[in-house]
């Protein structure tokens, strides 16, 4: 965890305001991370749904957005595609439990300006968020490892063969039993 005090400055954002959309649906976390960035200067408005994230989009489009990737009733992408077309100079990150590549890349393809896994901390939030233009904040220092890819990739085509085992090995080349030896552990670090 970074010292916000110690941390140099992040350039200015895009937008002239701080306003910050947070649509999360697990309420401690939203209520945690909505008064950490209200201590780092946004101005925060919360929703728990896709469709409460919506409806704030079309009433005021903010300037930044942190937007959880699976909600109760849809996708957080949503959230973020709708306030890209009202707001091109928004800048949204993507926060998910269930991170893998393949979201990442759809997520950044619709508009989301970064994508962290969960439990994200206020201050890599926020300078994702206040990056300056054209530029991304510093790596993690903690990167995902090359087994934790390996296995990314493979819940990945799991996900896409309908979670059926025998499809997946056959897709990825694989055979069966060590497909479902992997699929048992849990995720690499």
């Amino acid at each position: 965890m970074v010292d916000a005090a110690s941390s140099p400055a992040p350039a200015p954002a895009p937008a002239t305001e701080r306003s910050l959309l947070i649509v999360e649906d697990d309420k401690s976390f939203s209520q945690r991370l909505a008064r950490a960035m209200e201590a780092r200067g946004f101005t925060v408005v919360t929703a728990e749904s896709v469709a409460d994230g919506l409806q704030q989009v079309e009433r005021h489009p903010p300037a930044f957005a942190v937007v959880d990737m699976r909600l109760g009733d849809g996708n957080g992408l949503d959230v973020i595609s709708a306030l890209k077309k009202r707001r091109p100079d928004a800048r949204g990150v993507v926060l998910t439990g269930y991170g893998n590549i393949a979201t990442a890349v759809t997520a950044v393809k619709l508009g989301a300006f970064d994508y962290m896994s969960k439990p994200a901390d206020a201050d890599e939030v926020a300078a994702a968020l206040l990056a300056g233009e054209g530029k991304k904040p510093e790596p993690p220092e903690n990167p995902m490892s090359a087994d934790r890819v390996r296995w990314e990739h493979i819940q990945r085509v799991y996900e896409l063969c309908g979670r059926n085992v025998s499809e997946t090995a056959r897709r990825l080349n694989m055979h069966r039993r060590t497909l479902q030896r992997i699929l048992a552990k849990r995720a690499p670090k």
